[in-house]
């Protein structure tokens, strides 16, 4: 009989309590990784997402040697790999981290309860991130995150390791075909594994972050006076308590404390938003406030084309969705702007895009994705309404045009007086800056100002609504902290 680590989101060989209290119990042990050919067929997922856990795995891998032992990587479905481990070789306990996860991992938990409870095996699930199952409230969330970050770390005592090891049959490992996509990765996505997530974490804590509240915003600058500690939060290759009291144990030394504060005061709001889902995970499929289902939406499968190739005729939205399809990362503010611009100004329902971001997004997670989509979409009743102007938002955002530039070469040479709103070029200007509007790059694709006047006319009047005021009271009631009432712009 043998100990199982089961990796999932936490793909760290270091404050990994599931490592430390598997060793602990000083039996043969086994780590793991399943690849699930229905997560992987699920249609928030997409390659870079299984190429950045790949290569993170390689990484731990090459650090276990000296302990040897590795990661086993299988392929098939869970309740499958377990079934087979249990006939094999025994099964004493499995250790994981608890998920917050989507519909298809929450269901694949159900079942794996029942099987592990049939079959007599022990499961030893630990939070991460700060997120409570089971909350009927928010009643002093704050504190209990606070507590919980501040707790000291699970660091693995390798010393006391005892190995076990498996042959995987060939009906569970994975297909060369999957091996050979996943051992490719674009070098416009960032590194994956430990040891560049704490470079990261370390450039911006010690250099990068000086800037970070001026350049949130700015697409360009923001590439590099931000964190860029998303998708390393969001597969495990840091834990949220790592960052945490790295963050402490720099700031009073730093010579940009606002800076870092404002970072700290976002890592908790990304688990804010994370226990929101972990409390409402409907959100994936519904509205959280059932005040806005009645909403009749656009159908205009050419619109929705056009905002997922970039091509919608708005250079800062084109250049964003481009983009984050070629790099999987895109500041939050772009973020929102290509939400706002789906659901706002194209006027199509959130769900049309939750699935294609997610594929683009390196740093997919689900309990933070569904909830800034609604947030952003303006569906919640709770929150300001922000109808963002595309135009504007470029002027002021990527005054000079250098964001667009990069990623709309069509544009390249156009002057930034006339970057913003291409197809207002004379047929002499188009020539000059070689760039036909209509065949190089296309027209806008609505009319900026009736389309925004449309949603603003909509949301409002649901807003304003009596039925949303008794349904944001219960919302409120479960969802705000005591110590944010009243910031409903959260």
């Amino acid at each position: 009989m043998l100990n199982i680590v089961w990796l999932k989101r936490d793909l760290r060989l270091r404050d990994h309590e599931p490592l430390q209290q598997a060793i602990l119990q000083e039996k043969p042990l086994l780590l793991l990784y399943i690849f699930e050919p229905s997560i992987l067929n699920y249609p928030d997922w997409s390659d870079r997402h299984a190429q950045f856990i790949y290569h993170s795995i390689q990484a731990m891998n090459q650090e276990l040697v000296k302990y040897k032992i590795k990661i086993n990587i299988f392929y098939g479905e869970a309740v499958e790999v377990f079934d087979f481990l249990k006939n094999h070789i025994g099964i004493d306990t499995v250790f994981s981290h608890q998920e917050t996860g989507n519909k298809k991992t929450y269901d694949r938990d159900l079942d794996l309860i029942q099987f592990f409870a049939d079959k007599k095996i022990a499961w030893n699930e630990y939070q991460q991130n700060g997120i409570w199952r089971g909350l009927k409230n928010r009643q002093n969330w704050d504190e209990n995150w606070i507590t919980k970050m501040s707790e000291p770390q699970s660091y693995p005592n390798w010393e006391r390791l005892k190995t076990a090891s498996v042959e995987i049959p060939e009906n569970l490992t994975l297909p060369r075909k999957l091996q050979k996509i996943y051992s490719d990765y674009s070098k416009e996505f960032q590194p994956a594994g430990e040891h560049y997530a704490w470079r990261y974490l370390h450039s911006f804590i010690e250099k990068r972050g000086r800037g970070y509240s001026r350049n949130l915003s700015k697409p360009q600058e923001s590439r590099y006076t931000s964190g860029r500690t998303s998708p390393y939060l969001a597969w495990g290759n840091l834990s949220t308590k790592q960052v945490y009291q790295f963050y402490l144990e720099h700031l009073e030394k730093s010579f940009f404390k606002r800076d870092l504060q404002n970072f700290r005061s976002r890592l908790q709001w990304r688990c804010h938003f994370m226990q929101r889902f972990e409390m409402e995970d409907r959100m994936e499929f519904e509205n959280l406030n059932p005040v806005y289902d009645d909403l009749e939406y656009a159908e205009n499968p050419e619109h929705l084309e056009a905002w997922q190739k970039g091509k919608t005729g708005f250079p800062l939205i084109d250049a964003s969705m481009r983009c984050v399809k070629a790099t999987g990362y895109l500041n939050f503010r772009m973020r929102a702007l290509l939400v706002s611009f789906l659901t706002h100004l194209l006027w199509q329902h959130w769900s049309k895009g939750t699935r294609y971001l997610a594929q683009q997004f390196l740093d997919y997670e689900p309990g933070i994705h569904y909830c800034q989509f609604q947030m952003q979409a303006g569906v919640q009743g709770i929150n300001t309404i922000r109808i963002y102007n595309p135009t504007k938002q470029a002027k002021e955002k990527d005054p000079e045009g250098a964001f667009i530039k990069k990623w709309v070469p069509e544009l390249k040479n156009t002057p930034k007086e006339l970057i913003h709103e291409p197809f207002k070029m004379s047929e002499e200007e188009q020539e000059k800056y070689n760039c036909q509007i209509g065949v190089d790059y296309p027209f806008p694709i609505i009319d900026l100002k009736p389309s925004m006047k449309h949603a603003q006319t909509q949301l409002w009047s649901k807003l304003k609504s009596s039925e949303n005021k008794k349904a944001i009271q219960k919302i409120l009631s479960k969802h705000i902290t005591p110590a944010n009432e009243g910031k409903l712009s959260n």
